[in-house]
């Protein structure tokens, strides 16, 4: 260890010798010392660089004689004389000729000195003026540029303490410039992430790599209730020797433009969730289904909790009240959806109950008012409005609920109910615009809604008129025992034309009869009962099958754009024999007893109502056991599978083993599931009865 290196141990680290590269080593700072005759004494290896002559060839020369020219030298007498004999300093600039011959201009600083038996000595400091001029100009262009820029800038030390902090930063922060000085990001403005600040600092002191860009969120002690954004650059500050300094960091304030990008994400998330809305809500007719699409589209995009809820009167087919200024209103559940398990799913009424809601529940007031209901922030006070009792409301106290909104159903200007929802671990609290953009939701889905229920009227409708036109009872006939499932699709709006008959006919003969008339609805089920009730009156006239069906063509011909299908079969317990006809219709299954079920060869003919078209009859020969088989097309029909497939898996099911009627209904049905039941079924099955029942 040298005596310098042991010098700046003993001082401690702040007075530990540096290295080059600071201010004076850029300015190149000489220092000459001449006795009271203006002779050099001393001269420093910066003179020699300065004005290019060694220290031999310096000391002992007259100074003005080696660095002045002939011209000046009075003059730097004269100034020499005057800083000897008064002790005053003289600074200024003046023309020195190096040793090449070249005059360049040098900045002086000129003082007396004095030793200690009172000999005097004069100290000239220099340095090259243009070298100084231009470090005065970039100090003062730094300052200016620090002080007055927009841009908020700050440099830390290699401890993370602020050591400048410019006007701007001071503004950006709310903080004064002073309050930031030896402080650390954590202590100075402990409102932001100064863990992760700091962490990017110490990372650009460690690489040298610049940290460009970086969005720092946080709010300041002047605007403590709003988020403001700041565009944060970071970089390692070095001096010309390459020693660090520490860190600058560069900050703009970029709220406005962040609050934009905000607002702007919003807007596509919202147009998002409509254009969802448009897909994922009403695909199909089904009322239930159609509210959970909606309480399941809203949750986690608009709310944590969402319900459905209809007014029970839209359900049985009465138009809404008038808007009651009091009084309960009976409200029924259709769907309720959270987007995470909560026990506030437990304050919500179960779908399908039927509640009365009083006038103070903010629902009844919603769907009377026909108008939005938005408690931003919801109190103590708000909950037994909100939920059904004082259980409820502490489930939703507990759940964390903060936040509440109801929207009405509005179709074709008729409130059906209200979409109810509500905030809890979501902190944000609703809005104006999410009433507006909920008031969009409910509205597309109300009519959604609007349409399930009219379908779903229309299908109970359907299903009544054709179950009470279908036979109530299986009739006993004279020597056939006969068993018959009819099946109503599944589907909304699909149920209406299948029927099927077993009518006595004069001589103990027995009418079979399984049609399907085309389309659905309740406009299929009155066509069907006309050409039941046609049938019925055909077969009292003992006809046979053939002109049966040629009469039946002729009556749905008359009906408006109406076709149907139709197997028509008489069958004689005295002769044993069965005499069938087919309109357009799937041909029966003829199951013997002992052999292997098969499909009767029979004339297709065409369907009821094509007209002018003739119908053939055929003699099928019976025996005691044998099993004739009538379906209509939705049985077998489906929209994934081809036809003949499903009419062979028809057969095998009938070729296992022989099971009574109705068992052997009931598996045919279980067998043959139709996908999504789009179509109802009609079945009928006679079997040939022992002949001791002919009698």
């Amino acid at each position: 260890m040298d005596a310098s290196e042991a010098f700046g141990e003993r001082l401690g680290p702040r007075l530990a010798a540096s290295e080059p590269g600071g201010l004076l080593d850029v300015l190149g700072v000489a220092a000459i010392v001449l006795d009271h005759n203006g002779r050099i004494t001393l001269w420093s290896p910066q003179a020699e660089e300065l004005f290019g002559w060694s220290a031999r060839e310096a000391l002992g020369h007259p100074a003005a004689k080696i660095l002045v020219a002939e011209e000046h030298l009075a003059l730097v007498l004269e100034l020499f004389a005057r800083v000897m004999s008064s002790g005053e300093p003289w600074a200024g600039v003046f023309p020195i000729r190096h040793k090449d011959g070249r005059q360049r201009m040098v900045e002086f600083r000129n003082m007396r000195l004095q030793d200690e038996r009172g000999g005097l000595y004069a100290l000239g400091i220099a340095t090259d003026e243009p070298t100084l001029r231009s470090v005065e100009r970039d100090l003062a262009l730094s300052v200016r540029l620090v002080s007055q820029s927009p841009i908020g800038l700050a440099v830390l030390d290699t401890d993370l303490r602020y050591v400048l902090v410019n006007p701007a930063l001071s503004r950006i922060n709310g903080v004064p410039a002073e309050e930031h000085m030896g402080r650390t990001v954590s202590d100075a403005l402990p409102f932001l992430d100064a863990e992760q600040i700091e962490g990017s600092m110490v990372r650009v002191l460690a690489t040298g790599v610049p940290l460009l860009d970086q969005t720092t969120v946080g709010r300041v002690p002047g605007d403590p209730d709003a988020d403001h954004a700041w565009n944060v650059s970071y970089y390692r500050l070095e001096d010309q020797a390459g020693r660090i300094l520490g860190v600058a960091i560069s900050v703009v304030d970029v709220s406005e433009q962040y609050d934009a990008a905000n607002e702007a994400a919003e807007a596509r998330r919202r147009l998002d969730l409509i254009a969802r809305a448009s897909v994922c809500i009403g695909t199909t007719l089904d009322l239930n289904r159609t509210a959970h699409e909606l309480a399941d589209l809203v949750v986690t995009d608009l709310a944590d909790i969402a319900a459905v809820d209809i007014l029970d009167s839209i359900l049985d087919g009465r138009s809404a009240p008038e808007a009651p200024l009091s009084g309960p209103v009976a409200i029924r559940a259709l769907a309720v959806a959270t987007a995470y398990p909560t026990e506030a799913l437990q304050a919500a009424d179960p779908p399908g109950n039927i509640a009365k809601y009083n006038a103070e529940r903010l629902v009844t007031r919603c769907v009377t008012t026909a108008r939005p209901v938005l408690v931003s922030h919801v109190g103590r006070g708000d909950l037994a409005n909100i939920a059904r009792d004082e259980q409820a409301a502490a489930l939703l106290e507990r759940a964390g609920l903060h936040s509440y909104l109801a929207v009405p159903l509005i179709a074709r200007g008729e409130v059906l109910g209200a979409l109810d929802l509500k905030r809890a671990r979501n902190s944000q609290p609703f809005t104006h615009d999410d009433a507006i953009l909920a008031l969009e939701l409910a509205t597309r889905a109300a009519v959604c809604i609007d349409n399930a229920r009219w379908f779903q009227q229309q299908r109970h409708a359907a299903l009544a008129l054709q179950r009470h036109l279908l036979p109530r009872q299986p009739p006993q006939p004279v020597g056939l025992d006969v068993a018959y499932r009819y099946q109503p699709a599944a589907a909304i709006g699909e149920a209406g034309g299948d029927w099927f008959d077993a009518i006595p006919v004069a001589g103990d003969k027995t009418a079979l009869v399984v049609g399907d008339v085309m389309g659905h609805g309740i406009n299929a089920a009155a066509t069907m009962g006309q050409l039941r009730t046609a049938a019925r009156t055909l077969a009292g006239l003992d006809l046979d099958p053939a002109d049966v069906l040629r009469h039946l063509d002729r009556i749905t011909s008359e009906l408006e754009e109406t076709t149907a299908t139709c197997v028509y079969a008489v069958y004689d317990p005295h002769r044993t024999r069965c005499r069938i006809a087919l309109a357009g219709h799937l041909p029966p299954i003829w199951d013997r007893l002992g052999r292997p079920p098969r499909f009767l060869r029979l004339p297709t003919g065409a369907p009821l109502g094509v007209g002018g078209v003739a119908f053939e009859a055929t003699n099928v020969e019976c025996a005691p056991g044998d099993r004739l088989v009538l379906y209509t097309d939705g049985l077998v029909e489906t929209r994934d599978q081809p036809i003949d497939d499903r009419l062979r898996a028809l057969l095998d099911v009938l070729t296992h083993r022989r099971l009574p009627l109705e068992a052997t209904c009931d598996r045919l049905l279980a067998a043959l599931p139709a996908p999504q039941g789009h179509d109802d079924v009609a079945l009928l099955i006679a079997e040939v009865a022992p002949s001791r029942r002919h009698t």
